[in-house]
């Protein structure tokens, strides 16, 4: 799938209202660190959760092709590999 690595706090990616740092990026890892968010994929429609909650940050705010299993019903991806989207 290819969408935004984000964040719950911003689930729709737009970081705009939380503001907790200059960029996208340093909002959604503030919001990691500092209130207990979880990583996710917006796709540009839906928030998908990750089921690896570590790769994600290298790729906070960019646009990414995450690759794994996608469970539709739960809105979850087990995630084998995170990679720049091109």
């Amino acid at each position: 799938m290819t969408g935004v690595i984000t964040e719950s706090e911003c689930a729709d990616a737009n970081h705009a209202l939380m503001r907790m740092g200059d960029t996208d990026a340093e909002c959604a890892k503030a919001c990691v660190d500092s209130h207990g968010a979880t990583w996710l994929l917006f796709d540009g429609k839906a928030a998908w959760a990750l089921s690896d909650q570590k790769a994600p940050a290298e790729f906070a705010g960019k646009r990414v092709v995450v690759t794994g299993a996608v469970d539709a019903k739960a809105k979850k991806i087990t995630v084998q590999s995170i990679a720049p989207a091109k």
